[in-house]
């Protein structure tokens, strides 16, 4: 079994007035060649952006984008015509493939907006752009690892094109959740707030971890603790 912890205190730090983010990876001008992405999982970005301010229109190409929203709402829009408001419970997913220009603003005047940013290598390049939105909302995390997003789109989960499968759980205070991993398969495990005990090594607020050569790992919630767990091929 390997279990390597990526500390929260550990990761990249930006503050740019009304963006603070923490980038478990290497991002923009954050650099470390030890921390590029954990196999096709390129990118996990916990931004904290201020009421009514957010990211211009900008690229991107060639990468599979998810955003889950922790607190409040975000507004998005992309030269796919893809728009919406996703907030707390809802997850996007956008697919940029030959290349797509988007914005993405807190929608509130007034409230703080929290979310996470992953992009995940596609399987291959130049794909057809596309937006998908969906909602799982606390009850279906609740001390259970729900399916948001997969390469087969099963169970209700967006639909992403990579060999990864994503849960995400709201586990109560000593609840405990298990996931099998397929031989030759690995896992990352981030926390979003709380704190739980990952077969032996206790993860808080913020913490990553990757974990490879094993076949199941548990999870048992010391508090209240939402986390996202890949499955990676």
């Amino acid at each position: 079994m390997s279990i390597v912890i990526r500390p929260a205190q550990a990761r990249f730090h930006g503050q740019h007035g009304w963006l603070e983010s923490f980038h478990t990876f290497s991002f923009a001008g954050f650099f470390d060649p030890a921390h590029m992405g954990f196999r096709a999982l390129r990118v996990i970005n916990d931004d904290w952006i201020a009421p009514g301010a957010g990211f211009d229109t900008h690229p991107h190409r060639d990468m599979e984008i998810l955003t889950y929203v922790f607190a409040g709402a975000v507004e998005h829009r992309d030269s796919t015509g893809g728009h919406g408001i996703v907030g707390r419970g809802e997850v996007q997913r956008m697919t940029a493939g030959t290349g797509v220009r988007h914005s993405e603003f807190n929608a509130s005047a007034s409230e703080e907006l929290r979310l996470l940013q992953i992009w995940i290598l596609p399987e291959t390049s130049r794909l057809e752009p596309g937006y998908q939105q969906a909602r799982f909302d606390d009850e279906s995390k609740r001390d259970r690892l729900r399916l948001i997003a997969s390469r087969d789109g099963r169970d209700g989960s967006l639909t992403i094109h990579q060999d990864a499968a994503v849960h995400a759980a709201l586990l109560s205070e000593g609840a405990s959740v298990s996931h099998f991993l397929a031989p030759g398969r690995g896992a990352w495990v981030q926390v979003v707030r709380g704190e739980v005990d990952l077969d032996g090594h206790r993860l808080a607020d913020g913490d990553g971890a990757a974990v490879e050569a094993v076949d199941r790992i548990t999870l048992t919630a010391r508090r209240e603790t939402e986390f996202l767990l890949f499955d990676l091929g």
